[in-house]
């Protein structure tokens, strides 16, 4: 959005020359990016991050970990790794590609996660992610077609709310009318254009759409809020392409674009103050539970009702997050086998994984938002999860089953813990369930189950979902009154034991280059 500062320009400058005395296959091992303004003026680029983030792009995959490695090394943080990573993956991708999204949302629960592990272990998460992140963008080519560049704000209309602007102008599916309008919101205060950005983010149900809102926001706390448009105007995108897929194929929109303004209206709910009541444990399961059986428009109107009677918005959100749950719960497993995906498997894209991520973004919507968007992202959250609930065949009871449980008889954590080691390394995601459902019903310490979790959250591909999907389960785990919590860590167990045996790309080199025995 603004010209190169002087410091950058001559910075671009002595770029070049180095690059033209050294080579470009030499700088890209030394992290120098060889574009630079000079080559190529309409380039978005990133200041003192900027060589590290062209080096993330550019360095030859079998060179990638050696770079990183070496980075790490000579003192360059993981924070920083990640920040310039998902900046690449932003100027590559756009929002606008399957994998590329995937990854962006997968580097901030990476980064999460190595706050968890030992110091030796810590780069492993990031390295993984940061692989897969140079690989989809060299695949694609989409180092050298990149989707993002300079853009010019519009002149908006006086006196007009922002959020309202910005939908109609995704709706017209015109990259450059909604990418024009939101490059002049982002020109005021961060968390305003967040708010206005939220309007296009609740007219459609799609997992991607909603949480690589949220991940971009979370990723400002890495990358600072200087990149907050280059961040956030991917969601932008992601909803425009969303809206020319509608025309293309001529589908119907959402029917969330009615649903969602007409419980506002009905219940009053945005002349009211958020409500402060707290609710008793029965309440929240019994919400849940209406969530997780009605109908879409019947889930949206019992969250909308909740919210007008005063109930705290956050026991709205821990009943729509235990309705998410209960679909990882009774999952009867795919029922065709996809690539990395086989029968019976409960990993990646599956219903319940979905609806979670969706829930957990939602929910954390909702706690950084204005009162309107905390209002409105629950009831699309709560819209989301029976949408989920309704295109899926689900077991009537939730897994493990009695006769799974009856079968586990160890009480000792350590016993239990090896288990479900046991279970997950054979694949037997019931198991692995009831084995730590026994471990929380006896109320053992927690830390020791999500250590082992987090273990093949770290090595595993998980399609995709692995990353995120850990960070969910640790944050509603967090946020989830103890009468529920261990339903969560039950789902992970399962979704564990569903996902072991596909490490992810890059891990083992990783784990060579860092001297770790796995």
């Amino acid at each position: 959005m603004k010209a190169n500062t002087r410091r950058e320009f001559l910075a671009d400058i002595g770029r070049g020359m180095l690059i033209g005395s050294v080579g470009s296959s030499l700088a890209l091992d030394l992290g120098i990016s060889s574009a630079f303004a000079g080559e190529e003026s309409s380039r978005l680029t990133f200041g003192e991050l900027e060589p590290l983030v062209s080096a993330l792009q550019e360095t030859p995959l079998n060179k990638l970990q050696t770079m990183l490695v070496s980075k790490l090394n000579s003192g360059t943080d993981l924070q920083t790794l990640v920040s310039a990573a998902a900046l690449a993956n932003a100027r590559s991708f756009g929002g606008q590609d399957y994998i590329g999204f995937h990854t962006f949302m997968a580097l901030a629960p990476a980064y999460q996660m190595t706050r968890e592990l030992p110091t030796e272990l810590k780069p492993l998460p990031v390295l993984k992610v940061l692989y897969r992140n140079t690989a989809q963008i060299q695949d694609t080519d989409s180092q050298h077609h990149e989707i993002l560049h300079p853009v010019e704000p519009l002149t908006l209309p006086d006196n007009t709310a922002g959020g309202p602007l910005l939908q109609a102008a995704t709706r017209s599916a015109d990259f450059d009318k909604a990418e024009g309008t939101f490059a002049a919101l982002a020109q005021g205060p961060v968390d305003e254009a967040f708010n206005e950005l939220q309007y296009a983010i609740q007219d459609e149900l799609n997992v991607h759409r909603v949480v690589l809102s949220w991940r971009a926001w979370a990723m400002l706390e890495l990358a600072g809020q200087k990149h907050a448009h280059t961040l956030l105007r991917q969601s932008v995108r992601f909803c425009v392409n969303s809206e020319q897929n509608l025309e293309k194929y001529h589908r119907q929109p959402s029917k969330i674009r009615t649903v969602l303004p007409m419980l506002l209206d009905q219940y009053s709910l945005l002349s009211k103050p958020l409500g402060k009541r707290k609710a008793e444990d029965a309440w929240v399961e019994s919400l849940a539970r209406t969530i997780y059986r009605s109908n879409p428009e019947q889930a949206a109107d019992a969250a909308a009702a909740a919210l007008a009677e005063g109930f705290d918005p956050e026991a709205v959100g821990e009943a729509i997050s235990l309705a998410s749950n209960a679909l990882v719960l009774h999952d009867q497993g795919r029922t065709k086998a996809f690539p990395d995906k086989p029968l019976g498997s409960v990993h990646g894209d599956s219903v319940g994984v979905h609806a979670s991520d969706s829930a957990n973004a939602w929910r954390n919507i909702a706690r950084v938002s204005n009162k309107r968007n905390t209002i409105a992202s629950l009831i699309v959250g709560a819209y989301h999860t029976a949408v989920g609930r309704y295109n899926s065949k689900l077991n009537e009871l939730p897994y493990p089953l009695q006769d799974q449980l009856e079968q586990v008889t160890a009480q000792d954590p350590k016993q239990l813990l090896q288990e479900a080691e046991a279970a997950i390394r054979n694949q037997d995601q019931f198991r692995a369930a009831a084995v730590i459902h026994q471990y929380g019903t006896l109320e053992h310490n927690a830390r020791p189950v999500f250590d082992l979790l987090l273990r093949y959250a770290t090595s595993e591909d998980g399609a995709l979902h692995a990353e995120k999907y850990y960070s969910t389960v640790k944050e509603e785990f967090q946020k989830t009154r103890p009468a529920f919590r261990w339903r969560q860590l039950v789902a992970l167990a399962r979704v564990t034991a569903s996902e072991y045996g596909k490490p992810s790309p890059g891990y083992a080199e990783a784990c060579d280059l860092l001297r770790i025995n796995t």
